[in-house]
């Protein structure tokens, strides 16, 4: 769902994450709406890299300063600490080593902002207890064999392999089905059955 000026919402809050005249590489960035809204409302120095031409067009054509990547190849050519902050929004899923992306997210940005869907939402395990098929979601839209989703987690799954990495959570948002923030915490029960997408603000230990 997309918050004010067309923003979506979990963009939204990522982009409240970030702080102004920061220097951030956005993965995945699409048509570049984050790094646009970035760019005009906290003077940030951005960058971005999307896997689709298409994508690159519409960033390029928006004057936006975008690469064609992925992020399980590319990440590793770019210097530690590169960056105030890393995005990965709702990519680290349709990654083939989520493990790998998310340790390369936190080399070079010195914070790396990550959202992701729940595989463990409510609405997801109903659906596959009463047909015996994968569910669908506004997030999990495409069928088993189409989908670019390939390693899809829970909330606690999620944080496990951010403290397995080391990682420290500075900041955790949880979101209902229309984009609403819930209060509850991350690591709670609630959130793990209640939540249709987290998103986090990670850092390495110091």
């Amino acid at each position: 769902m997309s918050g004010t000026n067309g923003l979506r919402r979990d963009l939204r809050l990522i982009a409240d994450m970030v702080a102004p005249g920061s220097r951030v590489l956005d993965i995945g960035c699409g048509d570049g709406a984050l790094l646009a809204h970035l760019s005009a409302e906290k003077d940030v120095d951005g960058r971005g890299m999307e896997l689709s031409q298409a994508g690159v067009n519409a960033c390029v054509r928006s004057g936006l300063s975008v690469i064609q990547g992925d992020a399980d190849n590319d990440l590793a050519t770019y210097p530690a600490g590169a960056f105030d902050y890393a995005i990965l929004s709702q990519t680290l899923q349709a990654t083939r080593q989520p493990r790998l992306v998310l340790e390369r997210l936190t080399r070079i940005g010195r914070r790396a902002i990550v959202s992701v869907p729940n595989f463990g939402y409510w609405r997801v395990r109903l659906g596959l207890l009463a047909t015996g098929r994968m569910p669908h979601s506004s997030l999990l839209a495409h069928s088993w064999y189409d989908t670019p989703n390939i390693h899809l987690c829970t909330i606690r799954d999620f944080l496990a392999l951010a403290a397995d990495l080391g990682l420290v959570v500075e900041q955790a948002q949880m979101l209902d089905r229309v984009g609403q923030p819930w209060r509850f915490k991350a690591d709670s029960g609630a959130a793990n059955w209640l939540a249709e997408q987290g998103v986090f603000l990670l850092r390495r230990a110091d």
